[in-house]
């Protein structure tokens, strides 16, 4: 069988990490692959710092190994693209500009595979590029976009195929849950907290698409798409991230034997799915609670196969690397059967709010005799039962506790909390908390 030949377009982290398995394992993937992997050509605009970063030779690169202006990087792009001798192309350049979308489009209709870690692409332009792979019967490989090294991917394509997801939750996000971790176990604040993750390396100059959430919303896009059929974008999610997490915040999970994590949660309740990215208080009998540091997590609860669990590193070269070369092995092995594309279904997103969760409710109140009283009231008059109230914790003259609901909506408290604004107008000092309760 002939060679079956790639070309890598952006050779940076995860476009690196590509080709040096690629090259490093080459006799292992022959075998995995039924026949021999060749990397083709490289395209990236600093060769000579990418081929001495992974160790690859120089003569992979377009351009001889010498430093290319974007527009030569574009013809050499154009080159690959019209070359019928090449099988699959890699993107690793990144982003959604209408190059990029114009590129994962063009090189599926030039009749290549594609293989991509580009989750804000397929959140934002998954539906077109995937109708593009089905109409040129060409496969789209996105393993790495979702938790880099952890297969969630195939394991919802592949071994979940004879059940039913009927719900997920996970840490899909590094650099929050980094920060998250070093402001329990380290009682840091959350600026001390980012500026550490900055420096060790786990969290960019401009963290902010981690730290708000949407890194995370990406991804739970493009899996709400893979389970339940949705064709929905990020922006249709509800998404908070951690900015506004302090150190009362984890004494108050602590109260209640929690870990604080950002959670992308998901639900299906007969046609409609709720889904969400914020931070939860996560009871410490739930696995996700002691999943620490820039590890990633995701749980499925199944139909018939019940809970599983899939652990693993979310980022890094190699390990994002890992799970692009298993879908190129996997293409040059099936060809377009390799990666089934999502089939669209009924199922309608539905606010979270109308989900009945458990929640923790936090007020910062002026410190008057009666404010307990008169905040439990309001939760009453709304049909909330309380689980329990905490004890009050002072700053200056504010009084700052917590209210445990018994499963109800985000809408009961957002009620609740109006009633309490209405009737008494200066009772509340800051807006009140209110974190899911996951168990």
């Amino acid at each position: 069988m002939k060679p079956f030949k790639v070309a890598i377009l952006g050779c940076g982290t995860v476009g690196g990490g590509v080709a040096k398995i690629l090259l490093e394992e080459c006799k292992r993937v022959a075998e995995r692959a039924g026949r021999t992997i060749e990397i083709a050509s490289i395209v990236d605009l600093f060769p000579s710092q990418s081929a001495q970063r992974h160790g690859i030779d120089p003569a992979y690169y377009c351009g001889g190994g010498k430093e290319l202006t974007p527009r030569e990087a574009a013809r050499y792009i154009r080159d690959i693209l019209s070359d019928e001798s090449i099988d699959l192309v890699v993107e690793t350049i990144g982003g959604t500009s209408p190059e990029i979308v114009a590129l994962a489009h063009d090189a599926l209709r030039h009749k290549k595979h594609l293989v991509t870690a580009n989750k804000a692409l397929l959140a934002e332009h998954g539906k077109a590029i995937f109708i593009t792979a089905a109409e040129q019967k060409r496969a789209l490989g996105y393993e790495a976009a979702v938790c880099a090294a952890i297969p969630i991917i195939k394991a919802i394509n592949e071994c979940f195929t004879g059940d039913e997801i009927l719900s997920l939750s996970g840490i899909m996000n590094g650099t929050s849950n980094y920060i998250l971790s070093q402001m329990e176990a380290e009682q840091r604040g959350y600026p001390d907290a980012l500026k550490e993750a900055q420096e060790r390396g786990y969290a960019e100059a401009d963290p902010s698409l981690d730290v708000n959430g949407g890194d995370a919303g990406h991804k739970l896009t493009i899996l709400l798409r893979i389970i339940f059929g949705l064709d929905i974008g990020s922006d249709d999610l509800q998404i908070q991230g951690i900015e506004s997490i302090t150190g009362d915040d984890f004494e108050f999970a602590n109260e209640m034997d929690c870990s604080i994590k950002l959670i992308c949660y998901a639900k299906r309740e007969k046609e409609s799915v709720f889904a969400t990215v914020r931070p939860m208080m996560v009871k410490r009998g739930n696995l996700l609670s002691r999943i620490n540091g820039a590890t990633n997590a995701v749980q499925l609860r199944n139909k018939y196969a019940q809970q599983s669990t899939l652990i693993g590193q979310g980022a890094g070269s190699l390990e994002t690397g890992s799970a692009i070369v298993s879908d190129i092995v996997f293409i040059a092995r099936y060809g377009d059967k390799a990666i089934r594309n999502p089939a669209l279904y009924a199922y309608q997103l539905k606010s979270f709010d109308e989900l009945v969760f458990p929640y923790n409710v936090t007020f910062e109140t002026a410190n008057v005799p009666g404010i307990t009283g008169i905040v439990t009231t309001a939760i009453g008059k709304y049909e909330i039962n309380i689980d329990t109230v905490s004890h009050n914790r002072y700053h200056a003259s504010n009084a700052v506790f917590s209210i445990v609901t018994m499963p109800c909506t985000h809408r009961q408290i957002a009620n609740a909390v109006e009633e309490i604004k209405n009737r008494h107008p200066s009772s509340l000092l800051a807006e009140p908390k209110i974190i899911p309760i996951l168990a």
